[in-house]
């Protein structure tokens, strides 16, 4: 069912609402309807596409002079929206006042309270006081009364909020996050990304953009996407979870230094990232990896995840038949491992691409949301030009991983361990001990300045530096839709009016 406008044709699926208009006479006083002694109108509010994946209200106002008619239309659209299963009624949200600017409150008391009451979604409001306040929040209220949950705030508070959810479920379920080798339950209670932050990689990866209405029309509609989780372990301790970057070295030295920074703001990064470059640190330690063998994609093509994602819907096809025949600890016990050792400026594993404003393509191009697989990318010890070279193609359409010191798998689990936590630590991992041989010690000891580097986890630093990961295919959802293939360009149209539905 659609409703034609001069420019196209707009789904119900993306109409807001339909609410009764007083109709002010003054507005149409021409033609035909200046002799008419009483006009009844409705208005449709429906969502707009405008250009690079933005989303805006737009509405238009029907009248007649029949008013059993124009009550008649008014009945059957809203029927047809309340046909609209999988939009939400009443959301939890979790709003971080101290983020970004500080502009969360202001963000959502302006921009989007008034879309969902417009879409008749009610709300409970939580103002977070402290970190961790709506993570531990969440292990006490009644999450199941909930439609989904809303995080205003940057990637930090999505990251507090998903670990209280997937945590709540685990707990109500008896699973234990300690065992790394765990299944864990999916959570089917959607989360949706207000952004406010200093960094909203995860919201634009999952939209294409970080713009708080457009995401707030997203949830309204109630769109679904599915979205991999990555757990990171050490030594049968759980640690974090992780849906964009785990990155050690580079990525990880930049988070440290910026971390002592914070009363610069934003501008942190780049005066980090300017002196971690400088710095040129390599780390010297072992990866074990397990191939991704259930996924159609792989990291140097050019397919990119997009909505309704081929690839996604296959490799979790192939990865639940790979789990029904072998299971998943008999499959882990196979001789597939694979080992890597040297010496790395960085290794990240990304579960999206991590694209955003600054790096429009992202840490890896081709890196999907929801086919049960990271992207692995290692940098090998370079000069500090070719690792320039490597960091300015992030920038451009060149290939990043086309660089004979850039190798790039795509994986299910892998194992890390630094050659300090080798030497300092007994029984760090299984197959550590099993597989990792010795480290390579071609630098005399005079010249050894060894120190680990930190695991920058969604932004947030993990003490370990020995750590094993496993990614849990669409562990949970988003009220998104991926980024869409053809975002139609309508900004250089005017403003459309809906024309007679008969």
């Amino acid at each position: 069912s659609c409703v034609h406008t001069e420019n196209c044709f707009v789904p119900i699926s993306e109409i807001i609402a339909v609410e009764e208009t007083e109709f002010n006479k003054k507005q149409r006083n021409i033609g035909r309807w200046q002799k008419m002694a009483k006009l009844h109108a409705f208005t449709v509010h429906y969502v707009k596409k405008a250009r690079n994946h933005r989303w805006r209200c737009s509405g238009a106002t029907f009248w007649c002079v029949d008013e059993h008619l124009c009550n008649q239309w008014t009945q059957a659209l809203k029927e047809l929206l309340e046909m609209q299963k999988s939009r939400p009624k009443q959301l939890l949200v979790y709003i971080n006042p101290y983020g970004g600017k500080r502009q969360g409150k202001r963000i959502y008391e302006q921009k989007v309270a008034p879309l969902f009451s417009l879409a008749s979604i009610s709300t409970d409001v939580v103002i977070t006081e402290h970190a961790n306040h709506a993570k531990d929040n969440l292990f006490e209220v009644n999450i199941y009364k909930y439609d989904g949950v809303v995080c205003v705030g940057g990637d930090g508070m999505f990251s507090e909020v998903m670990h209280g959810l997937i945590g709540r479920i685990q707990k109500d379920s008896g699973i234990d996050q300690n065992n790394p080798k765990a299944s864990l339950v999916q959570c089917n209670i959607r989360i949706g990304i207000i952004p406010a932050g200093s960094t909203d990689c995860i919201c634009y990866s999952t939209v294409g953009i970080s713009d708080p209405v457009t995401s707030a029309l997203h949830i309204i509609v109630g769109d679904c996407q599915p979205l991999d989780v990555s757990s990171v372990h050490h030594s049968n301790t759980f640690l974090k979870y992780s849906v964009s970057l785990l990155g050690y070295g580079f990525y990880g030295d930049i988070l440290k230094d910026s971390e002592k920074k914070r009363w610069m703001g934003p501008m942190r990064y780049d005066y980090s990232g300017f002196k971690t470059f400088l710095s040129h640190h390599y780390y010297e330690g072992t990866i074990a990896y397990l191939p991704a063998k259930h996924t159609h994609g792989s990291p140097r093509d050019k397919e990119r995840c997009r909505t309704g994602c081929y690839i996604c819907k296959q490799s979790e096809k192939q990865l639940v038949e790979q789990n029904k025949e072998h299971g998943l600890k008999s499959e882990e016990g196979e001789e597939e491992w694979k080992v890597i050792k040297g010496k790395f400026l960085a290794i990240n594993a990304v579960n999206m691409s991590c694209a955003c404003p600054r790096s429009p393509k992202g840490l890896s191009p081709a890196a999907h949301l929801a086919d049960g697989s990271a992207d692995l990318i290692l940098v090998r010890k370079c000069s500090r030009l070719d690792f320039l070279r490597y960091l300015v193609r992030h920038t451009n359409q060149d290939d990043q991983f086309d660089f004979p010191f850039v190798d790039v798998y795509r994986v299910k689990c892998f194992q890390f361990t630094s050659k300090l936590s080798e030497d300092n630590e007994s029984n760090v991992m299984d197959i550590g001990k099993k597989r990792f041989g010795q480290f390579c010690r071609d630098h005399p000891a005079c010249c050894c300045n060894i120190v680990n580097s930190t695991w920058n986890c969604d932004g947030e630093t993990l003490d370990s530096s020995a750590i094993e990961v496993r990614v849990h295919c669409q562990l949970m959802k988003l009220f998104a839709r991926g980024i869409e293939e053809d975002c139609k360009d309508e900004a250089a149209h005017s403003q459309s009016s809906i024309e007679q539905l008969l």
